[in-house]
């Protein structure tokens, strides 16, 4: 490894890597042939894998994980265990709401609803939110009289749908009285399932088990789920997951798969899959999801909608070092409206609370994109044409590219993966109760990763955290050479993951493309550094109907969200305005409103 002498940190920040230009060997994408698993062979492997440690080390040291320990250029490199890095500053209000929020563009015949247009709805008396309530819940809930194409991607209320319907009758009362909250009163959210909302259970995409404690109803609602209701949004329910949010395809046998409505032979993405497919048919304008390797933004850019990983703890404080709670919206104004809010401090805790407010680029700043043409070249041909196109929109609007490198790019992601399954295995053992076994609550494709994250040493998550370091020592020295930077990227390097039938019973083990999926996404995880995807472009698929949704994904200094959210606005008005034929919607979008006004007749 050759690097350049580094550079001072800047002043305003707590815990900013030091800066330093890192060199490594050309990157090469990874070539693996590990099998995939799915039937009565993948049961076997999980429980294999499970009851004896000597074949889990064997599909440990297949994986390459047991490699990074040994790395030479590793051994004077310090570990960074938790990537905090804190903007400091005023905190003390949130950034105005103006009229891109406020009053954003109707986009036409393919306008996904904003919170605006619900605001409106409820001003004019034509629909209230009690009734925009009733009429989701009926298009959701397990419990409703018919059922629909929709229920699908929320989790069982467990008779918890009256907290919906009580909110919503009193944010209609608010209405009535002329007082609403603001922008947001009475507007339907959803939440996915692995973040605490009081009254409802949290099932982490697991099958539910009567009986055992984890099961239990949350007593208490999340930070920025809590801010959002005392903002006046409603939250409909829990969106299903990903099974221990562990995969990127979304696929859920024991509870059932979400669907994607763009085209519902491929699925939804994971981990946060209701939460996409919901956005994407219109059923709710905001859902809050949580991101450790891509969740928040496959399930938006295979959607069609868009998705904001926040600066590590940026929203809330999690025990993960990988994971960080984040807005997805099926618009613009909606992301940032959910990402302002959720984001105010926290008095309560000692890191999130000092976070200094996001601020956007100033007015005339100069506006940098790095790119890695080598890192680019691991997608499919067809995404990387999309992308290209899209980029010289934004050259032509002002952006100038930048030539850049990261290094050491296979190793990284294998040092994300490593801390995730060990995290995730922690996790996960915990949760069977005190009569079961730990295993006994899980299916058998996470058996598998939860196997392998208790083949973790110490001597192996030490040097998975010396390879962190690294890569953000040299992110902090291409932020500072050039101010402002956003480094894009396809969201995802292929079009979407395919559906097949052998995946229906247990669902399906495919290492090597889940690697490959998080080729882009895992350096915001392990950096901790903020990204946002946008949809850029449809493809014709490889089966099915329908064209599938290629995104594109910027990811910014620690704390430049609001940068993030400007460039996603660039890249709405792209889809909307310049790629022809512009936003689609699926032929299975609902119009809630319309629904909701209909029921009150």
């Amino acid at each position: 490894m050759a690097s350049n002498p580094s550079l001072p940190p800047p002043k305003g920040f707590l815990a900013y890597p030091d800066a330093e230009e890192i060199n490594s060997p050309k990157y090469v994408p990874r070539k693996d042939a590990n099998p995939v698993l799915t039937g009565l062979p993948l049961t076997i492997a999980a429980s294999l894998l499970t009851s004896s440690s000597f074949i889990a080390k064997i599909f440990y040291n297949n994986a390459g994980l047991q490699k990074i320990k040994d790395l030479p250029f590793l051994d004077e490199v310090p570990a960074t265990f938790h990537p905090a890095v804190v903007p400091l500053g005023d905190n003390s209000s949130m950034i105005e709401l103006g009229e891109a929020q406020l009053n954003p563009k109707n986009r036409g015949e393919t306008h996904h609803y904003t919170a605006s247009d619900y605001h409106a709805m409820y001003k004019s008396g034509q629909v209230t939110p009690l009734q925009v309530a009733e009429t989701i819940i009926g298009l959701t809930s397990k419990y409703a009289k018919e059922s629909s194409v929709y229920q699908d991607a929320w989790a069982d209320s467990h008779g918890a749908d009256h907290l919906a319907l009580d909110a919503a009758r009193a944010s209609t009362e608010r209405w009535a009285a002329g007082k609403p909250l603001g922008i947001l009163d009475g507007v339907p959210i959803g939440v996915k399932d692995d973040l605490s909302v009081k009254g409802y259970v949290d099932h982490d995409g697991m099958a539910y088990k009567k009986g055992v404690p984890f099961f239990e109803p949350a007593k208490k609602t999340v930070w920025p789920v809590q801010v959002l209701q005392e903002a006046g949004a409603v939250v409909i329910g829990k969106n299903r997951m990903h099974e221990l949010g562990s995969d990127t395809n979304g696929l859920n046998p024991h509870q059932g798969t979400p669907t994607n409505h763009l085209n519902n032979e491929y699925y939804p993405g994971g981990s946060s899959s209701g939460a996409g497919s919901s956005l994407g048919a219109g059923v709710i304008p905001i859902a809050v999801g949580t991101d450790a390797g891509g969740s928040v933004r496959f399930p938006a850019v295979y959607n069609g909608v868009y998705g904001l990983k926040p600066s590590h703890h940026r929203t809330l404080e999690m025990s993960s070092t990988m994971c960080v709670t984040g807005p997805m919206a099926a618009n613009v104004a909606d992301l940032t409206i959910a990402y302002r809010l959720m984001s105010q401090p926290d008095p309560k805790t000692s890191i999130q609370s000092r976070f200094a407010t996001s601020q956007p680029p100033t007015a005339g700043s100069k506006k940098y994109i790095g790119v890695d043409r080598t890192w680019w070249g691991a997608s499919d041909p067809r995404v990387i044409a999309a992308c290209n196109k899209a980029l010289d929109h934004f050259t032509s609007q002002g952006y100038e590219i930048v030539d850049i490198t990261i290094p050491y790019i296979d190793e990284a992601q294998s040092a994300h993966g490593g801390v995730t399954i060990a995290e995730m295995a922690e996790a996960a053992r915990r949760r069977g109760g005190d009569k079961a076994h730990w295993t006994s609550i899980i299916g058998p494709v996470n058996k598998l990763v939860i196997g392998l994250g208790f083949e973790t040493s110490a001597m192996d998550l030490f040097k998975f955290n010396s390879m962190r370091t690294l890569i953000m020592r040299h992110m902090a020295w291409l932020f500072q050479k050039y101010p402002g930077l956003l480094i894009l990227t396809p969201t995802a390097p292929f079009l979407g993951w395919e559906k097949k039938p052998s995946h229906a019973k247990y669902g399906v083990s495919d290492g090597d493309k889940t690697f490959l999926s998080m080729i882009y996404v895992f350096l915001a995880n392990i950096t901790g550094c903020p990204a946002v995807t946008a949809p850029i472009g449809y493809v014709d698929p490889d089966q099915g109907e329908g064209k599938v949704c290629v995104g594109m994904m910027a990811t910014g200094e620690w704390g430049a969200e609001e940068s993030l959210l400007a460039w996603a606005a660039d890249a709405e008005t792209y889809l909307h305005d310049v790629y022809p034929p512009g936003r689609r919607r699926p032929k299975t979008w609902v119009d809630v409103l319309d629904l909701a006004a209909k029921q009150g007749k």
